[in-house]
């Protein structure tokens, strides 16, 4: 069986995680973390990064870090993972969902203004797959009207716009370190800080309100409650693994662009012939290869090829269940104007196997496979 995803692995984390045990200091903030944090301000230029429990506790200390209260209102894509609407919901906002564009699959930049009232907070662009949204577009609306943007970059690590990082544009941006994604650390995200002067904030917030990060400095001699807080450290177990996997990162994601590329030159003969659809990416975007997807004509023939494909023992899976469909979507958010592509693009939507280490002659075998399905 060729699996959907196995999750990224060096050989180098059981070293560091021994190492992080031979420190006496497994807690969060130990020197693993540290690199993490360091290496994620070097690649992105973000002013400061913390590295938290998951990509949701991330957005969750966006979330507070503006003071999001009841009634808020915060515009995004429907076409996302729950994290992104539960991190403003848990503070009583409402979820705006706009429709996305067909392209990306990301939010359409033409329609978020359309949705802005003199409740709107935020603006949450999504970067599907690692292709970045209309950046530039959606910042200069945020300034026109005094919003914040929260990038939701959880698939965006190494990818960038107009040479500027993922998740490094807006005044927060979010990564996540989950299995499933390019670099992992089983569980684990991290937050990123445009404004230094947020940084304090967003430390005493993470350390349960205390200012034990300034004491570890030595900028204070004990350290006391000051703010409110949770606990949004991850362990430095974690970090370590996850630091087996940064200091590799380019060459981790160029064995993932070689199986991405490998897929688009092999698939493009049945998107020319009209049977598929292909990913897009724009020509100022630099994507990650975090996914491969195709696009079949409808819910039905999607249905099929992966019932085919699980037979000659390939996993591949559909994505997101669109918010504004779901049960708590409707009951905690709303959809602004027409659903014209959200739900009929998702339905349409299948993720091939993609993981470090997939081997060429797996990628081939999936090509194949995929080809004999639209021959028969």
């Amino acid at each position: 069986m060729i699996g959907f995803n196995v999750a990224p692995f060096t050989g180098r984390e059981f070293d560091y995680i021994r190492e992080a045990i031979r420190q006496e200091h497994i807690c969060g903030d130990g020197i693993f973390t540290k690199k993490c944090n360091q290496w994620i301000e070097s690649e992105t230029g973000t002013a400061k990064a913390l590295l938290t429990t998951s990509c949701t506790q991330a957005t969750e200390m966006a979330a507070l870090l503006l003071e999001t209260e009841p009634g808020d209102e915060v515009i995004m894509p429907s076409y996302t993972f729950v994290s992104t609407a539960n991190a403003f919901v848990l503070r009583g906002a409402v979820p705006v969902f706009v429709d996305i564009r067909p392209d990306t699959m990301n939010l359409d930049e033409n329609l978020i203004e359309p949705a802005i009232t003199e409740r709107t907070k935020a603006i949450v662009p999504v970067h599907y797959a690692g292709v970045s949204c209309e950046m530039d577009q959606i910042l200069e609306i945020a300034k026109k009207y005094g919003l914040a943007v929260v990038e939701d970059a959880a698939q965006g690590v190494k990818a960038s716009y107009k040479g500027c990082s993922l998740g490094s544009m807006g005044d927060y941006g979010c990564f996540s370190f989950h299995e499933t994604k390019n670099y992992s650390m089983g569980e684990g995200g991290a937050l990123l800080i445009r404004d230094p002067e947020k940084i304090e904030t967003a430390e005493i917030l993470r350390e349960k309100g205390t200012n034990r990060s300034k004491f570890f400095r030595g900028q204070v001699d004990k350290y006391t409650w000051v703010n409110y807080g949770s606990s949004y450290l991850p362990s430095d177990l974690n970090a370590a693994y996850l630091w087996a996997q940064l200091e590799m990162a380019d060459e981790i994601l160029e064995d993932r662009m070689r199986t991405w590329n490998l897929y688009h030159k092999l698939l493009k003969p049945l998107e020319d012939a009209g049977a598929v659809e292909l990913p897009f990416v724009p020509a100022e975007c630099r994507h990650n290869a975090h996914m491969y997807y195709l696009k079949t004509k409808d819910l039905e023939t999607r249905s099929r090829l992966i019932a085919y494909l699980k037979e000659k023992e390939i996993m591949a899976v559909f994505h997101y269940v669109p918010l504004h469909s779901s049960k708590a979507g409707q009951k905690f958010g709303r959809f602004h104007g027409e659903d014209r592509y959200t739900t009929k693009e998702s339905e349409r939507l299948l993720r091939l196997p993609m993981y470090y280490g997939l081997k060429e002659e797996e990628t081939r075998y999936v090509a194949r496979m995929i080809k004999e399905f639209y021959e028969a």
